[in-house]
Protein backbone atom coordinates (compact mmCIF):
# COMPACT_ATOMS: atom_id res chain seq x y z
CA UNK A 1 0.00 0.00 0.00
CA UNK A 2 1.62 3.26 -0.88
CA UNK A 3 2.28 5.87 1.91
CA UNK A 4 0.22 8.78 3.15
CA UNK A 5 0.21 11.93 0.56
CA UNK A 6 -0.87 15.34 1.22
CA UNK A 7 -4.20 15.90 0.02
CA UNK A 8 -4.07 18.28 -3.00
CA UNK A 9 -4.62 22.17 -2.50
CA UNK A 10 -8.06 22.58 -4.25
CA UNK A 11 -7.28 25.18 -6.80
CA UNK A 12 -5.01 22.55 -7.77
CA UNK A 13 -7.24 20.04 -9.08
CA UNK A 14 -8.05 21.89 -12.48
CA UNK A 15 -9.18 19.49 -15.53
CA UNK A 16 -5.78 18.91 -17.74
CA UNK A 17 -7.22 16.81 -20.48
CA UNK A 18 -7.88 17.81 -23.74
CA UNK A 19 -11.53 17.50 -23.65
CA UNK A 20 -11.40 20.43 -20.93
CA UNK A 21 -13.78 23.21 -22.18
CA UNK A 22 -12.20 26.40 -23.07
CA UNK A 23 -8.10 24.63 -23.49
CA UNK A 24 -7.53 26.18 -20.07
CA UNK A 25 -4.45 23.99 -19.98
CA UNK A 26 -4.53 24.89 -16.05
CA UNK A 27 -3.99 28.51 -15.85
CA UNK A 28 -7.03 30.98 -14.51
CA UNK A 29 -5.46 33.71 -16.44
CA UNK A 30 -3.75 33.53 -20.22
CA UNK A 31 -0.02 33.83 -19.88
CA UNK A 32 0.13 37.24 -21.83
CA UNK A 33 -2.55 38.94 -19.61
CA UNK A 34 -0.16 37.32 -16.64
CA UNK A 35 2.70 39.43 -18.35
CA UNK A 36 0.88 42.30 -18.52
CA UNK A 37 -0.40 42.73 -14.91
CA UNK A 38 3.13 41.68 -13.91
CA UNK A 39 4.67 44.83 -15.82
CA UNK A 40 1.91 46.98 -15.12
CA UNK A 41 2.73 46.05 -11.24
CA UNK A 42 6.52 46.71 -11.68
CA UNK A 43 5.66 49.92 -13.22
CA UNK A 44 3.20 51.45 -10.18
CA UNK A 45 5.74 50.21 -7.74
CA UNK A 46 8.50 52.05 -9.40
CA UNK A 47 6.08 55.03 -9.75
CA UNK A 48 5.26 54.64 -6.37
CA UNK A 49 9.38 55.11 -5.44
CA UNK A 50 9.56 58.09 -7.86
CA UNK A 51 6.83 59.72 -6.47
CA UNK A 52 5.99 59.03 -3.14
CA UNK A 53 9.18 58.23 -1.25
CA UNK A 54 11.63 60.24 0.59
CA UNK A 55 14.85 60.80 -2.01
CA UNK A 56 17.25 58.38 0.45
CA UNK A 57 14.67 55.94 -0.05
CA UNK A 58 14.56 56.15 -3.73
CA UNK A 59 18.23 55.52 -4.27
CA UNK A 60 18.70 52.50 -1.86
CA UNK A 61 15.79 51.12 -4.12
CA UNK A 62 16.64 51.89 -7.46
CA UNK A 63 20.50 51.79 -7.48
CA UNK A 64 20.63 47.77 -6.76
CA UNK A 65 18.37 48.20 -10.09
CA UNK A 66 20.33 50.30 -12.27
CA UNK A 67 24.20 49.26 -10.72
CA UNK A 68 22.19 45.31 -12.98
CA UNK A 69 21.90 47.02 -15.85
CA UNK A 70 25.28 49.03 -16.28
CA UNK A 71 27.01 45.87 -15.49
CA UNK A 72 24.36 43.70 -17.57
CA UNK A 73 24.61 45.87 -20.74
CA UNK A 74 27.24 48.04 -19.99
CA UNK A 75 25.13 50.55 -20.62
CA UNK A 76 25.87 54.86 -19.97
CA UNK A 77 22.68 56.67 -20.10
CA UNK A 78 24.88 60.07 -21.52
CA UNK A 79 27.85 58.17 -23.17
CA UNK A 80 31.44 57.80 -21.79
CA UNK A 81 32.72 61.73 -23.94
CA UNK A 82 29.69 63.80 -22.26
CA UNK A 83 29.59 63.08 -18.10
CA UNK A 84 31.83 65.55 -15.78
CA UNK A 85 32.96 63.05 -12.78
CA UNK A 86 34.51 66.16 -10.96
CA UNK A 87 31.34 67.60 -8.98
CA UNK A 88 28.86 65.13 -7.33
CA UNK A 89 27.73 64.02 -3.82
CA UNK A 90 28.01 60.58 -2.63
CA UNK A 91 24.49 58.41 -2.46
CA UNK A 92 23.32 55.47 -0.77
CA UNK A 93 23.73 52.43 -2.86
CA UNK A 94 23.62 49.52 -0.03
CA UNK A 95 26.51 47.02 -1.29
CA UNK A 96 27.77 49.30 -4.25
CA UNK A 97 31.11 48.77 -2.97
CA UNK A 98 31.09 45.29 -2.06
CA UNK A 99 32.80 43.36 -4.66
CA UNK A 100 35.86 41.61 -3.51
CA UNK A 101 37.76 40.07 -0.70
CA UNK A 102 40.99 41.88 -0.05
CA UNK A 103 42.72 38.83 1.43
CA UNK A 104 42.39 36.77 -1.73
CA UNK A 105 43.61 39.91 -3.69
CA UNK A 106 46.66 39.82 -1.82
CA UNK A 107 46.04 44.07 -1.02
CA UNK A 108 48.63 45.44 1.67
CA UNK A 109 47.70 44.42 5.09
CA UNK A 110 47.30 48.00 6.65
CA UNK A 111 44.38 48.45 3.73
CA UNK A 112 42.73 44.95 4.48
CA UNK A 113 39.93 46.48 6.51
CA UNK A 114 37.61 43.97 7.18
CA UNK A 115 40.59 41.03 7.91
CA UNK A 116 41.55 43.94 10.30
CA UNK A 117 38.25 43.76 12.20
CA UNK A 118 36.85 46.92 11.45
CA UNK A 119 33.25 46.17 12.84
CA UNK A 120 31.32 48.75 10.62
CA UNK A 121 31.27 48.47 6.58
CA UNK A 122 28.95 51.23 5.72
CA UNK A 123 31.53 52.50 4.25
CA UNK A 124 30.32 50.69 1.23
CA UNK A 125 27.19 51.20 0.95
CA UNK A 126 27.75 54.30 -1.26
CA UNK A 127 28.34 55.60 -4.85
CA UNK A 128 29.51 58.93 -6.54
CA UNK A 129 26.69 60.97 -8.25
CA UNK A 130 28.11 63.22 -10.83
CA UNK A 131 26.60 66.64 -10.67
CA UNK A 132 26.15 66.82 -14.15
CA UNK A 133 22.09 66.22 -15.75
CA UNK A 134 21.50 62.69 -16.88
CA UNK A 135 24.94 62.03 -15.69
CA UNK A 136 25.58 58.79 -13.84
CA UNK A 137 28.93 57.17 -13.91
CA UNK A 138 28.50 53.18 -14.04
CA UNK A 139 29.41 50.83 -12.00
CA UNK A 140 33.31 49.38 -12.60
CA UNK A 141 33.00 45.91 -15.07
CA UNK A 142 35.90 43.84 -15.70
CA UNK A 143 34.96 42.97 -19.31
CA UNK A 144 34.39 47.11 -20.14
CA UNK A 145 37.33 48.03 -18.89
CA UNK A 146 39.07 44.66 -20.25
CA UNK A 147 37.70 45.41 -23.68
CA UNK A 148 38.92 49.35 -23.04
CA UNK A 149 42.46 47.87 -22.94
CA UNK A 150 42.82 44.56 -24.30
CA UNK A 151 46.56 43.85 -25.60
CA UNK A 152 47.87 46.71 -23.27
CA UNK A 153 50.16 47.53 -20.42
CA UNK A 154 48.47 49.63 -18.10
CA UNK A 155 51.19 51.34 -15.15
CA UNK A 156 50.44 53.06 -12.29
CA UNK A 157 53.96 55.60 -11.33
CA UNK A 158 53.55 57.27 -8.11
CA UNK A 159 53.33 57.37 -4.28
CA UNK A 160 51.27 55.08 -2.24
CA UNK A 161 47.98 56.52 -3.01
CA UNK A 162 49.44 55.34 -6.75
CA UNK A 163 49.36 52.25 -5.59
CA UNK A 164 45.91 51.97 -3.68
CA UNK A 165 44.50 52.58 -6.50
CA UNK A 166 46.90 49.94 -8.47
CA UNK A 167 45.60 47.65 -5.79
CA UNK A 168 41.83 48.41 -6.30
CA UNK A 169 41.75 47.68 -9.82
CA UNK A 170 43.65 44.49 -9.17
CA UNK A 171 41.34 43.51 -6.72
CA UNK A 172 37.95 44.51 -9.32
CA UNK A 173 39.36 42.33 -11.80
CA UNK A 174 40.48 39.22 -9.70
CA UNK A 175 36.77 39.66 -7.25
CA UNK A 176 35.06 39.46 -10.99
CA UNK A 177 36.56 35.90 -12.01
CA UNK A 178 38.65 37.15 -14.36
CA UNK A 179 42.10 34.26 -14.76
CA UNK A 180 45.23 36.17 -13.62
CA UNK A 181 48.79 35.31 -12.77
CA UNK A 182 51.39 37.33 -10.80
CA UNK A 183 54.21 38.12 -13.23
CA UNK A 184 56.13 39.37 -10.32
CA UNK A 185 56.33 41.22 -7.09
CA UNK A 186 58.74 42.33 -4.72
CA UNK A 187 60.89 39.69 -2.89
CA UNK A 188 60.05 40.96 0.55
CA UNK A 189 56.17 40.21 1.30
CA UNK A 190 55.69 43.14 3.50
CA UNK A 191 57.04 45.92 0.47
CA UNK A 192 54.48 46.47 -2.40
CA UNK A 193 56.90 48.88 -4.40
CA UNK A 194 57.04 47.08 -7.77
CA UNK A 195 54.76 44.26 -8.93
CA UNK A 196 52.87 43.11 -12.43
CA UNK A 197 49.73 41.09 -12.77
CA UNK A 198 48.76 39.69 -15.97
CA UNK A 199 45.03 38.76 -17.45
CA UNK A 200 45.83 36.38 -20.23
CA UNK A 201 42.43 36.51 -21.75
CA UNK A 202 42.47 39.54 -23.00
CA UNK A 203 46.70 40.17 -23.13
CA UNK A 204 46.52 43.09 -20.76
CA UNK A 205 48.84 43.43 -17.73
CA UNK A 206 48.33 45.77 -14.57
CA UNK A 207 51.84 46.73 -12.83
CA UNK A 208 52.93 49.41 -10.24
CA UNK A 209 55.97 51.33 -9.81
CA UNK A 210 56.80 53.22 -6.66
CA UNK A 211 57.97 56.52 -7.94
CA UNK A 212 57.08 59.39 -4.83
CA UNK A 213 58.64 62.03 -7.19
CA UNK A 214 58.52 60.73 -10.31
CA UNK A 215 62.01 62.09 -10.86
CA UNK A 216 65.19 60.36 -9.52
CA UNK A 217 65.06 59.96 -5.62
CA UNK A 218 66.66 58.77 -3.07
CA UNK A 219 65.76 59.18 1.19
CA UNK A 220 63.12 58.28 3.37
CA UNK A 221 60.90 57.92 0.17
CA UNK A 222 62.72 55.13 -1.39
CA UNK A 223 64.25 53.15 0.82
CA UNK A 224 63.61 54.55 4.97
CA UNK A 225 67.80 55.61 4.72
CA UNK A 226 68.23 56.83 8.29
CA UNK A 227 71.60 57.71 7.65
CA UNK A 228 70.51 60.77 5.48
CA UNK A 229 70.10 64.31 6.99
CA UNK A 230 66.72 64.77 9.09
CA UNK A 231 66.07 61.70 7.03
CA UNK A 232 65.54 63.80 3.76
CA UNK A 233 64.60 63.11 0.44
CA UNK A 234 67.23 63.80 -2.23
CA UNK A 235 65.16 64.52 -5.62
CA UNK A 236 67.39 64.71 -9.17
CA UNK A 237 65.20 66.84 -11.47
CA UNK A 238 67.58 66.36 -14.57
CA UNK A 239 66.44 62.69 -14.16
CA UNK A 240 63.18 60.29 -14.01
CA UNK A 241 63.09 57.25 -11.69
CA UNK A 242 65.26 54.64 -13.28
CA UNK A 243 63.20 51.63 -12.82
CA UNK A 244 59.70 52.87 -14.46
CA UNK A 245 61.94 54.38 -17.28
CA UNK A 246 63.34 51.12 -18.15
CA UNK A 247 59.91 49.72 -18.84
CA UNK A 248 57.95 52.69 -19.91
CA UNK A 249 58.44 51.74 -23.74
CA UNK A 250 56.28 48.79 -23.07
CA UNK A 251 53.64 51.11 -21.24
CA UNK A 252 50.00 51.98 -23.23
CA UNK A 253 48.21 53.19 -20.41
CA UNK A 254 50.33 55.01 -17.65
CA UNK A 255 48.58 56.44 -14.22
CA UNK A 256 50.34 59.44 -12.72
CA UNK A 257 49.98 60.06 -8.82
CA UNK A 258 52.41 62.57 -7.43
CA UNK A 259 51.20 65.17 -4.16
CA UNK A 260 52.09 64.28 -1.14
CA UNK A 261 55.83 63.60 -0.87
CA UNK A 262 56.39 66.80 -2.72
CA UNK A 263 54.33 68.39 0.34
CA UNK A 264 56.75 66.99 2.52
CA UNK A 265 60.27 68.65 1.79
CA UNK A 266 63.17 67.34 -0.27
CA UNK A 267 66.54 68.56 -1.64
CA UNK A 268 66.58 69.36 -5.10
CA UNK A 269 69.24 68.74 -7.91
CA UNK A 270 70.05 69.72 -11.67
CA UNK A 271 73.49 67.66 -12.58
CA UNK A 272 74.50 66.91 -9.13
CA UNK A 273 74.13 70.50 -7.70
CA UNK A 274 72.11 71.20 -5.39
CA UNK A 275 69.61 73.98 -6.83
CA UNK A 276 66.97 74.54 -3.47
CA UNK A 277 65.29 72.75 -0.93
CA UNK A 278 61.37 72.55 0.84
CA UNK A 279 60.91 72.10 4.14
CA UNK A 280 64.52 72.06 5.60
CA UNK A 281 64.84 73.21 8.74
CA UNK A 282 68.41 73.43 8.31
CA UNK A 283 69.05 74.92 5.00
CA UNK A 284 69.32 78.71 4.18
CA UNK A 285 65.86 79.62 3.63
CA UNK A 286 66.88 82.02 0.59
CA UNK A 287 67.12 78.32 -1.27
CA UNK A 288 63.39 77.83 -0.40
CA UNK A 289 62.05 77.09 -4.02
CA UNK A 290 58.86 75.06 -2.33
CA UNK A 291 56.61 72.35 -3.89
CA UNK A 292 55.22 73.43 -6.87
CA UNK A 293 58.18 74.18 -9.56
CA UNK A 294 59.38 70.84 -8.84
CA UNK A 295 56.43 68.83 -9.33
CA UNK A 296 55.54 70.81 -12.77
CA UNK A 297 59.80 69.76 -13.99
CA UNK A 298 58.75 66.27 -12.50
CA UNK A 299 55.36 65.98 -14.40
CA UNK A 300 56.95 67.81 -17.60
CA UNK A 301 59.86 65.38 -17.87
CA UNK A 302 57.35 62.45 -17.27
CA UNK A 303 54.58 63.46 -19.89
CA UNK A 304 57.40 64.24 -22.61
CA UNK A 305 59.01 61.03 -21.91
CA UNK A 306 55.58 59.43 -22.65
CA UNK A 307 54.81 60.96 -25.31
CA UNK A 308 58.19 60.09 -27.51
CA UNK A 309 58.99 57.02 -29.34
CA UNK A 310 55.58 57.02 -31.99
CA UNK A 311 53.48 54.80 -29.31
CA UNK A 312 49.96 55.88 -28.94
CA UNK A 313 49.74 56.13 -25.29
CA UNK A 314 46.88 57.66 -22.61
CA UNK A 315 48.62 59.45 -19.62
CA UNK A 316 45.90 60.20 -16.58
CA UNK A 317 47.35 62.41 -14.28
CA UNK A 318 45.57 61.60 -10.95
CA UNK A 319 45.05 64.36 -8.34
CA UNK A 320 45.44 65.01 -4.82
CA UNK A 321 43.57 62.58 -3.04
CA UNK A 322 43.49 64.17 0.78
CA UNK A 323 43.74 62.38 3.83
CA UNK A 324 41.20 63.26 7.28
CA UNK A 325 43.96 63.57 10.15
CA UNK A 326 41.33 65.51 12.17
CA UNK A 327 41.55 64.68 15.45
CA UNK A 328 44.42 64.87 17.97
CA UNK A 329 44.41 61.35 19.40
CA UNK A 330 44.46 58.02 17.96
CA UNK A 331 40.82 57.34 18.21
CA UNK A 332 39.88 60.26 16.99
CA UNK A 333 41.67 60.69 14.23
CA UNK A 334 39.25 60.04 11.09
CA UNK A 335 35.90 58.55 13.22
CA UNK A 336 33.65 59.29 10.61
CA UNK A 337 31.25 56.61 9.53
CA UNK A 338 28.87 58.57 6.86
CA UNK A 339 30.48 60.64 3.92
CA UNK A 340 30.11 64.32 3.79
CA UNK A 341 27.01 65.40 2.39
CA UNK A 342 27.35 67.63 -0.73
CA UNK A 343 28.47 71.07 0.49
CA UNK A 344 29.64 70.48 4.16
CA UNK A 345 33.14 69.79 3.00
CA UNK A 346 35.20 71.91 0.39
CA UNK A 347 39.01 71.07 -0.61
CA UNK A 348 41.49 73.49 1.25
CA UNK A 349 42.92 76.42 -0.92
CA UNK A 350 46.50 73.65 -0.89
CA UNK A 351 44.49 71.23 -2.13
CA UNK A 352 43.07 73.23 -4.98
CA UNK A 353 46.23 74.89 -6.18
CA UNK A 354 47.12 71.00 -6.43
CA UNK A 355 44.62 69.94 -8.72
CA UNK A 356 44.97 73.60 -10.66
CA UNK A 357 48.88 72.57 -10.74
CA UNK A 358 47.86 69.00 -12.78
CA UNK A 359 45.32 70.69 -14.76
CA UNK A 360 47.58 73.35 -16.52
CA UNK A 361 50.69 70.59 -16.93
CA UNK A 362 48.15 68.38 -18.74
CA UNK A 363 46.63 71.65 -20.85
CA UNK A 364 50.60 72.39 -21.75
CA UNK A 365 51.40 68.84 -22.71
CA UNK A 366 49.07 68.50 -25.52
CA UNK A 367 49.68 71.98 -26.80
CA UNK A 368 53.22 70.67 -26.81
CA UNK A 369 51.86 67.20 -28.33
CA UNK A 370 50.15 69.05 -31.14
CA UNK A 371 47.08 67.73 -32.54
CA UNK A 372 46.70 64.02 -33.06
CA UNK A 373 50.30 64.02 -31.80
CA UNK A 374 52.39 62.34 -29.16
CA UNK A 375 50.23 61.05 -25.67
CA UNK A 376 46.83 61.21 -25.25
CA UNK A 377 46.74 63.67 -21.77
CA UNK A 378 43.70 62.95 -19.52
CA UNK A 379 43.01 63.96 -15.76
CA UNK A 380 41.51 61.85 -13.29
CA UNK A 381 40.00 64.38 -10.84
CA UNK A 382 39.44 62.88 -7.79
CA UNK A 383 40.37 65.25 -5.27
CA UNK A 384 36.95 66.44 -4.25
CA UNK A 385 34.90 63.26 -4.68
CA UNK A 386 37.99 61.67 -2.09
CA UNK A 387 37.35 64.92 0.42
CA UNK A 388 33.72 63.90 0.98
CA UNK A 389 35.01 60.72 2.25
CA UNK A 390 36.25 61.00 5.85
CA UNK A 391 34.83 57.41 6.75
CA UNK A 392 36.37 55.36 4.00
CA UNK A 393 39.76 55.11 5.97
CA UNK A 394 41.72 52.16 7.70
CA UNK A 395 42.31 54.68 10.63
CA UNK A 396 43.34 52.64 13.74
CA UNK A 397 42.36 49.30 11.05
CA UNK A 398 45.58 49.50 9.53
CA UNK A 399 46.85 47.05 12.27
CA UNK A 400 45.18 43.70 13.08
CA UNK A 401 42.27 43.81 15.94
CA UNK A 402 44.11 47.11 17.53
CA UNK A 403 41.34 47.12 20.43
CA UNK A 404 42.12 43.21 21.24
CA UNK A 405 44.41 43.79 23.60
CA UNK A 406 43.48 46.73 26.00
CA UNK A 407 43.37 49.50 23.36
CA UNK A 408 45.37 50.95 20.80
CA UNK A 409 48.99 51.56 21.88
CA UNK A 410 50.46 54.72 21.96
CA UNK A 411 52.95 53.45 19.13
CA UNK A 412 50.12 52.23 16.94
CA UNK A 413 50.23 54.81 14.02
CA UNK A 414 46.21 55.65 12.66
CA UNK A 415 46.03 55.60 8.67
CA UNK A 416 43.78 58.44 7.33
CA UNK A 417 44.79 58.88 4.14
CA UNK A 418 44.71 55.71 1.98
CA UNK A 419 41.46 54.14 1.51
CA UNK A 420 40.48 50.82 2.50
CA UNK A 421 40.09 47.67 0.33
CA UNK A 422 37.20 47.33 -1.15
CA UNK A 423 36.56 51.53 -0.75
CA UNK A 424 36.27 54.90 -2.13
CA UNK A 425 39.16 54.23 -3.97
CA UNK A 426 37.29 51.88 -6.22
CA UNK A 427 35.42 55.06 -7.64
CA UNK A 428 38.84 56.13 -8.57
CA UNK A 429 38.68 53.06 -11.28
CA UNK A 430 35.07 53.47 -12.06
CA UNK A 431 36.25 57.12 -13.82
CA UNK A 432 39.87 55.63 -15.18
CA UNK A 433 36.73 53.42 -16.77
CA UNK A 434 35.13 55.92 -18.32
CA UNK A 435 38.32 57.59 -19.47
CA UNK A 436 40.05 54.54 -21.03
CA UNK A 437 36.46 54.00 -23.13
CA UNK A 438 36.21 57.50 -24.60
CA UNK A 439 37.54 57.98 -28.12
CA UNK A 440 40.98 59.82 -28.53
Amino acid sequence: MGGAHEPLHPHMQMKTSSSSKGGSHGYFVPRPVCAWLVCGFVALALLHVLCCTPPGTQEAVLSPLLQYVDDTYNFVSSGPQSCNYTEGRWVYAPGHARRYNATECHVKDSHNCIRNGRPDTGYLDWRWQPAAAGCRLPAFSARAFLSAVRGKHVAFVGDSMSRNQAQSLVCLLVGAGVPHRVVYRDADPQKFNLWRYAFPTHGVTVSFYSAPFIARATGKALNGNDSLPQNMNHVHLDALDDRWVADADTMDVVVLSIAHWPLNGAIYYNNSARIGHHNHQELSASEEIGYAWPMKVAYRMALDRLSSGGRPRTVVIATLSPGHFEGNTLTTMCPRKEPYKEGEKEPHHLEMELVRLVYEEAQAARARNGEGGGARVEVLDVTKLAVMRPDGHPGLYMHRDPFAHGGPQPWMPSDCLHFCLPGPVDTFNEILQQILRKKR
